[in-house]
């Protein structure tokens, strides 16, 4: 059986308009840095480095993607980045500040659905503008203009039980958002819908970020989704784990999913 070559184009290759897009990204101040990072567990012979040396500059507004095989340190960056989990060594600076626990300047959406099941659309989003101390009625405001935002504005008082798995995670991206965070993190928020759901979470994702001054760090296990949503693309390996390469996503914007059937 003969092997046949396919001529697909070089993922390391610019067309001028991606080249001068990625000018201007790199002209944007730097909002995250992730410096020499490292975590580990256990001690000893029992001790396990789940990464280490993990550097990158993350722009203003810029989409990255984090992609590798299970078990190379995806969702503990993201954790650590939150403020979720301690890193062994190394530092993470947000605005030039050392992250050191949870803030309202970094939200995070996870795979599962982690709304309130006791609280409505609305109360669910209202929830982090009350902890802020905002009044009531100021906060039923502004929830509701994220609700619109993420398309949900008929279901602002239905019960997170009557809303499809999209649905929801739709809810926990406007939740996030309306703390107006300076990085919103996502914990492969997509990774338990079905494959037209997800299609269509993607796109609305697109839309948003075109409309909010935020930066998004995307865990992935998905190359398609990768692809399809970065700027750039964090390749992680393991044994141990490890930055492989840091890839600029060479398809330029705005993404529709034909592209995904083009060379």
């Amino acid at each position: 059986m003969s092997t046949h070559l396919l001529d697909l184009p070089d993922y390391r290759e610019q067309a001028p308009e991606v080249a001068a897009r990625f000018a201007r990204i790199r002209a944007r101040p730097v909002i995250l840095q992730v410096q020499d990072l490292e975590k580990t567990f256990g001690d000893n012979e029992a001790r396990h480095v789940v990464f280490d040396h993990v550097s990158l500059d993350i722009h203003r507004r810029e989409f990255i993607t984090v992609i590798g095989p299970s078990g190379c340190g995806k969702s503990t960056l993201a954790r650590i980045v939150a403020g979720l989990d301690e890193a062994t060594s190394g530092e993470i600076l947000l605005d030039g500040h050392a992250v050191s626990g949870p803030g309202p300047d970094r939200g995070m959406v996870f795979q599962g659905y982690t709304l309130f099941p006791w609280l409505t659309v609305k109360r669910n989003v209202m929830f982090g503008l009350e902890m802020q101390n905002k009044s009531r009625s100021t906060a039923e405001s502004e929830a509701r203009s994220w609700i619109d935002m993420v398309g949900l504005a008929k279901f602002e008082n239905s019960y997170p039980h009557e809303l499809s798995g999209g649905m929801k995670q739709r809810v926990a991206i406007a939740r996030a958002l309306a703390n107006e965070p300076r990085i919103l993190l996502m914990d492969e928020p997509f990774g338990a819908l079905d494959a037209m759901t997800r299609c269509k979470m993607q796109k609305y994702l697109l839309e948003i970020w075109k409309k909010v001054d935020v930066t998004i760090l995307f865990i992935t296990h998905d190359l398609d989704e990768a692809i399809f949503l970065s700027d750039r693309i964090l390749v992680l390996g393991t044994n141990p784990g490890g930055v492989r390469e840091v890839i600029e996503n060479p398809v330029p914007r705005p993404r529709s999913v034909q592209q995904l059937l083009s060379p």
